[in-house]
């Protein structure tokens, strides 16, 4: 068993380096070669007061520079009409699917006669990815993530690129296709890390089979003139200092920094998003969500000087999902199709 699992981890590692020696997604829009470009991501914009909050100070007044909008959500318009008061926002859809909290929840914008397999039985989305798994088909997860942009749309928001709540859309092979193929019809952009893959490999155990999937992906989607991840971090989540960080705010912000800064030194070169949940919390996000500490951490974090020095001594390139789908048109126009 052992010889096995060596053989693995074997041919992980060479698919790894096989990738890093080929041209970052990055060279490809003309980044220079061997820099470090970075997407910090703020998840769950819409979802709470306390989300648009955080987020919004994190990207205004701090080093985050991208974010994602969770349509169902009751905060959206919130969110939406700030965005219109300050425009150049990069701004995408957090493709929803679930709705994961006890008390505060979220039903379906397709509703429960189009997509019956994407509400429980409280009439809402299930809260778990294991439950939309079991009992949505592919159909209806393309209907619900149409009708999502067709909210954008109709608000007048035009979403920089596609990403997915909890990981949904990456569940099955059949939800993938249908997320990759509503990005390419509409020209947004997709998260989805098709290159060399180093920190999602390491996080989620990847084999190299999955590897070379993400990679073939990460080709059609160039292929079909949208730009592509080199890689992606999602593990922040994860950390969990001891309850005396938690509970001050100094503490918790050397801490959080501390962390990002440790996960910036990892980065290979290329285009790497890393997802956060910035949150400035109020004493309503505890009857939400017993993440508030964490989330707080991430906004804390995203808002110290410390951060933003580093990354300029570290030389680190800052980048968005706007920018790069404009460096992806570019090309495009230069070198058109026969």
């Amino acid at each position: 068993m052992k010889c096995i699992v060596s053989l693995f981890l074997l041919a992980l590692q060479v698919q790894i380096l096989t990738a890093q020696n080929s041209p970052t997604f990055a060279e490809k829009l003309g980044y220079p070669k061997g820099a470090k470009i970075i997407i910090l991501h703020i998840d769950d914009m819409g979802m709470s007061y306390d989300s648009n909050l955080g987020g919004i100070e994190a990207m205004t007044k701090g080093v985050a520079n991208s974010c994602s909008v969770m349509m169902p959500c009751p905060w959206v318009p919130g969110f939406v009409h700030y965005m219109k008061e300050h425009p150049g926002l990069d701004a995408g859809l957090h493709l929803t699917l679930t709705s994961e909290w006890k008390d505060y929840r979220w039903g379906s914008l397709s509703g429960k006669p189009q997509t019956p397999g994407l509400t429980d039985a409280e009439g809402a989305m299930w809260r778990g990815v294991a439950d939309v798994v079991r009992h949505a088909s592919a159909d209806e997860v393309e209907t619900e993530i149409r009708a999502q942009v067709d909210r954008a749309k109709t608000m007048g928001f035009e979403p920089t690129h596609l990403d997915s709540h909890m990981g949904t859309l990456f569940a099955t092979p059949a939800f993938i296709e249908r997320y990759i193929k509503v990005g390419i019809e509409y020209q947004i952009p997709v998260m989805f890390p098709g290159g060399h893959n180093t920190l999602i490999a390491q996080e989620l155990k990847n084999t190299s089979a999955d590897m070379q999937m993400a990679r073939v992906i990460g080709k059609k989607l160039w292929d079909a003139g949208l730009p592509v991840l080199d890689d992606l971090y999602n593990d922040s989540y994860s950390w969990k200092p001891t309850p005396d960080i938690y509970a001050n705010d100094k503490k918790l912000q050397a801490y959080k920094t501390g962390k990002y800064m440790d996960v910036l030194k990892s980065l290979q070169p290329g285009i790497t998003m890393i997802i956060m949940h910035c949150t400035n919390t109020t004493e309503v996000f505890e009857h939400i969500s017993d993440s508030g500490p964490t989330r707080r951490g991430d906004y804390l974090a995203m808002i110290d000087p410390a951060l933003k020095k580093f990354i300029e001594k570290e030389g680190i390139v800052l980048t968005t999902w706007r920018e790069m789908k404009e460096r992806r048109d570019k090309i495009k126009t230069q070198n058109p199709k026969p």
